[in-house]
């Protein structure tokens, strides 16, 4: 893990094998360890990545957020961009849009997953071995379910916004507590496709939060109430 430069709020520019990503600590120590994935044409510290974290670190929690592949400081991919940029006209063809973004999830979380892995095993020698949950939704529950499937250091996730197709076969492997969100009127993903991935998730511990509003409309008090579970199951 390399430290390439300081951030506002006690965080950290970094790369891992050439992998960009970002880490806050609390002030006064380390607390556990929340992994974000963030959105689709997001990046690593966007302007809403980092309200959220600031929430985060006020908790009591580290976060970490790493671009996605061909997202912020990554090279540009030239598989992942011609698939991105067919979307629209395939989806004008009659094509799924959410079958189509799945498909770039899969593809994307193919080359993320071990990428993740690798800079967590490079966070837990930098920070020590703390407790570590997920946090992801809309991309980052279609990267993030592959990831949390793989990856056993994971107590808990909040995931969402994301159809069946983005879990793949990955959603039964997803066995720690989950929390679940769903806008009900999502206009990207509608709602019968995020139900359907709630219930492939392998969880026996899984709660389904649905409010109304489109997919960029999740209520503020969701990222209070999904500190508070990260919270009860990080710090058990």
């Amino acid at each position: 893990m390399r430290i390439t430069s300081s951030l506002p709020d006690n965080g950290v520019l970094f790369t891992v094998d050439d992998v960009p990503g970002a880490l806050w600590t609390p002030a006064g120590g380390t607390g556990p360890l929340v992994l974000v994935g963030h959105g689709g044409g997001q990046h690593r510290t966007a302007p809403g990545m980092a309200a959220r974290v600031r929430r985060f670190t006020e908790a009591g929690f580290a976060v970490a957020v790493v671009d996605a592949p061909n997202h912020g400081d990554r090279p540009k991919d030239p598989e992942l961009s011609r698939l991105a940029e067919s979307i629209p006209a395939r989806v004008a063809a009659g094509e799924s849009r959410s079958a189509l973004v799945a498909e770039l999830h899969g593809l994307a979380s193919r080359r993320s997953v071990p990428e993740w892995r690798a800079v967590l095993d490079a966070l837990h020698a930098h920070l020590g071995p703390v407790p570590v949950g997920y946090w992801g939704v809309s991309m980052g529950c279609g990267l993030g379910v592959p990831f949390v499937a793989a990856e056993p250091r994971v107590r808990a996730a909040v995931l969402g916004l994301a159809p069946l197709h983005s879990g793949g076969g990955a959603a039964a492997g997803v066995t720690v507590p989950v929390r679940f969100l769903v806008q009900w009127h999502d206009e990207l993903v509608p709602r019968e496709e995020s139900l359907a991935l709630f219930d492939a998730l392998g969880s026996t511990d899984k709660t389904l939060h649905a409010n109304v509003g489109g997919h960029g409309e999740v209520p503020v008090a969701e990222v209070t109430s999904g500190l508070r579970f990260l919270d009860r199951h990080l710090r058990a």
